[in-house]
């Protein structure tokens, strides 16, 4: 869908890689190297994604850092944008929002990362949750979505733990008080 939009695969990846987690830097040659794809390619996306407010960089010795702008008043449209794109929307709706002892949800491995790819890595922080209910949620959403998903679920000290150790986390949901019974 999204490449019928965006006729570019450099700027869809660029978008990828900046907007599902805004929280990612990156340089020009780390990026060529991450995607495989020439530095003029990158720097010519960069350039128009810059151009339009959508990135901002700033200069990190003799090289320019990029990273989304959060302050750009399209960047929540783009990231939901992303979101459907990659099925993470129904992940939120059909999964997460509707189990309970559920205190947060987190995207990690390459999504977390900013790349796309066929398997949804989800991190699920709680208590008493119903793990027949979850692998019953996860099965019809994957149907639906048409990609896997692994979960893992963990203690709220576990989840300290890990960020601790810098693993790149993605919240993708968080109790509030007001969801509290």
């Amino acid at each position: 869908m999204l490449e019928s939009l965006i006729t570019s695969k450099t700027r869809i990846k660029l978008l990828l890689k900046f907007f599902l987690n805004s929280a990612n830097t990156s340089y020009l040659r780390d990026l060529a190297a991450e995607f495989g794809e020439s530095t003029n390619a990158i720097r010519l996306e960069l350039n128009h994604l810059e151009g339009a407010g959508l990135l901002y960089s700033k200069a990190a010795g003799n090289k320019k850092l990029f990273q989304a702008n959060r302050q750009h008043p399209l960047f929540y449209d783009i990231q939901q944008l992303l979101l459907k794109h990659t099925g993470i929307d129904h992940v939120i709706e059909k999964v997460v929002a509707n189990l309970g002892g559920l205190h947060s949800a987190y995207i990690t491995g390459s999504f977390a990362r900013g790349h796309d790819n066929p398997v949804i890595d989800l991190l699920l922080v709680g208590s008493d949750i119903d793990r027949e209910y979850l692998m019953h949620l996860v099965e019809s959403t994957e149907k639906m979505i048409k990609r896997n998903i692994q979960y893992n679920i963990i203690t709220s000290e576990e989840i300290a733990t890990l960020r601790e150790q810098n693993l790149q986390l993605l919240l993708l949901w968080k109790q509030t008080d007001t969801q509290r019974p």
